[in-house]
């Protein structure tokens, strides 16, 4: 076995590991519960996880999906959960090998997934969440040479500022919320991480990808128009594609008109 390939592996089972506490975070965070204790348990039974069925992506292939417990069936949340931050961490180590950026991209990387599935359940996005991304991002940027600490505090203000903005002149013309303040921070968090050059592509990638599942929805199954269709995943989405293929898809833009 080489040693890319070693270090790759572990890479990949690191992100699994922490993908296991992501679950922690998705299920209690909602119900402002704390992340530390109880340790884990089954909600059906109460049975106390223990750690060898608290292996990520194994113990749930080989309790075949189902509490030792009580056999109420696991949701599929945890394991695709472990294997997504996994997937991604690896993606990142190959990309970016053990650095600093790594270590910044991967608690980005890892915040961005929890906020995904929280807010897809539940409608929320914990401040807890963003606004300590906000911080940590800001703090990174000092230690970052292709990030600056004047770039992230601009991405923090553009991001914030813009969706802030969309979020008043929508209510101003409908009489109605339209966003919320989750999503607002949530975009400050990405510009505090990533810089004020890549909220344009966000916000862009984002609403596209929204456009096109939210009319998909009312044609396929005439859903009401005003139905709340959480914003968060649209921009994680937006900036995991920014942080993994964000200038290749700049570039591949600007170069249609090209002759």
């Amino acid at each position: 076995m080489t040693l890319q390939l070693y270090f790759s592996i572990i890479a990949f089972i690191f992100g699994a590991v922490v993908g296991s506490f992501l679950n922690v975070c998705i299920c209690r965070m909602p119900r402002e519960e704390s992340i530390v204790s109880p340790p884990s348990h089954c909600p059906q039974c109460n049975y106390r996880i223990r750690w060898y069925d608290n292996i990520p992506l194994v113990s749930y292939l080989l309790l075949r999906g189902k509490c030792r417990g009580c056999g109420a069936r696991i949701s599929i949340q945890y394991p695709l959960v472990e294997l997504i931050n996994g997937l991604l961490t690896l993606a990142l180590f190959l990309r970016l090998g053990p650095s600093l950026t790594f270590i910044a991209l991967f608690l980005f990387c890892s915040a961005l997934v929890a906020i995904t599935f929280i807010d897809l359940k539940h409608q929320i996005i914990p401040d807890e969440i963003s606004l300590s991304g906000i911080v940590a991002g800001f703090a990174f940027s000092f230690f970052l040479p292709w990030q600056g600490w004047l770039n992230s505090l601009l991405g923090i203000l553009l991001g914030g500022g813009s969706l802030l903005l969309v979020a008043y002149g929508y209510q101003w013309l409908t009489g109605r919320e339209g966003m919320g303040g989750g999503d607002i921070k949530l975009l400050a968090m990405m510009g505090a991480f990533l810089g004020w050059k890549a909220i344009p592509f966000i916000i862009f990638t984002s609403s596209l990808a929204g456009s096109v599942v939210g009319l998909s929805m009312m044609l396929f199954q005439k859903r009401d128009s005003r139905l709340a269709i959480p914003y968060g995943p649209y921009l994680a989405l937006g900036a995991l594609l920014y942080v993994f293929f964000g200038r290749q898809l700049i570039q591949w833009y600007f170069n249609l008109g090209s002759p």
